[in-house]
């Protein structure tokens, strides 16, 4: 297998030795020399992220570690290493958190048990070409024309004054299915859901007020068929004809956000199956044993209370049939999309 030749720093801050070992090797497995710093706490990572002399491309980070978790532990390496990309390690019980930690700054993340040699590599391309991609628009404002008209993901301008669009490019055409006279005509509130309007106005002000160069968020966008899709918004602050405006990456991640509530839901079912098969088997296949044990141990009881003994072991067993059918049934319910989906195949 043809490796990638390109050389990548890598930083995996993870404080679980099994995962910190599994994740080098997938990385090893995908790239020919990759260089990969590891932290298994904060303190670690505060000290290789401080090192002027070291050029990090990516951070793969756990959101649980020894001396900082969660939010604190985001707001602490974003400050650490703000031109640096970050992608989320995350299990199961941490889904809902990582899908808001985009909000915070966070490129990506990645579902510990769905992670793969190839979807940790194809995150790691993506978020790294991604992330030069929005370096290029915040560095190079005269390059303008050919980025955002070439870009593979939707971009749009709008007026910070009127919120008329004042461009779109081909893939935004595509994708939201309007066309340029159409945009031209709009404003960005005309692409938004009307549940989501009263909200969103806040955030326009917000935005105003703060005079805030850079912003991300996720939000909802209708397109013109009226399919409602999540869209991971990024915009900065541009000049646009000699006027400052705002320029907008967007990123359709509805597809990836059903899955992660898919797969949300199956750990559900698989934890109430868990609690079936734990608990409420345990009473009937309790009694059978009890009965068994009198009819294995004591003649004269079973001689005085035969029938007795028998239809209860007869109950006992229709019980314990019952509860498998639920189990069955409930087993039936949990169906995940047979599409392979990685991180790297969500590009909007």
């Amino acid at each position: 297998m043809l490796k990638d030749p390109l050389d990548y720093t890598i930083l995996i801050i993870e404080d679980n030795p099994g995962d910190l070992v599994l994740f080098q090797e997938y990385l090893k497995n995908q790239i020919a020399q990759p260089t990969i710093y590891t932290a298994t706490s904060f303190k670690e990572a505060k000290v290789i992220l401080l090192d002027t002399t070291l050029k990090i491309d990516l951070i793969f980070l756990d959101l649980s570690l020894p001396d900082k978790n969660g939010i604190d532990l985001i707001h602490e390496i974003l400050f650490l290493s703000p031109k640096i990309p970050i992608v989320v390690l995350t299990g199961y019980s941490d889904i809902q958190f990582s899908i808001q930690s985009l909000k915070l700054g966070i490129s990506d993340y990645l579902v510990k048990d769905e992670i793969t040699a190839l979807s940790l590599y194809k995150s790691l391309r993506y978020t790294i070409e991604r992330n030069k991609y929005i370096f290029q628009l915040e560095q190079s404002e005269k390059r303008y024309m050919d980025l955002f008209h070439l870009s593979p993901q939707p971009m749009w301008v709008y007026d910070l004054d009127t919120l008329y669009f004042l461009d779109v490019n081909k893939s935004a055409i595509e994708h939201y299915g309007y066309s340029y006279e159409e945009f031209l005509a709009m404003t960005i509130e005309d692409i938004r859901p009307a549940e989501d309007l009263n909200s969103f106005k806040e955030i326009i002000n917000a935005t105003k007020k703060d005079k805030s160069r850079k912003f991300r968020g996720l939000f909802k966008h209708k397109k013109k068929n009226g399919q409602i899709i999540s869209v991971e918004v990024t915009s900065n602050l541009f000049s646009h004809n000699g006027k400052t405006v705002r320029i907008i990456l967007a990123n359709d991640v509805t597809e990836r956000l059903n899955y992660v509530k898919a797969i949300v839901e199956q750990n559900e079912n698989l934890k109430e199956i868990a609690w079936v098969q734990s608990h409420k088997v345990r009473a009937p296949l309790a009694k059978m044993m009890g009965l068994i044990n009198i009819l294995q141990n004591n003649a004269e009881e079973v001689a005085n209370n035969s029938d007795f003994l028998n239809n209860a072991l007869l109950k006992s067993a229709n019980e314990l049939d019952l509860i498998i059918h639920e189990i069955s049934a409930k087993a039936s319910e949990i169906e995940i999309n047979n599409k392979k989906y990685e991180i790297g195949d969500f590009t909007g």
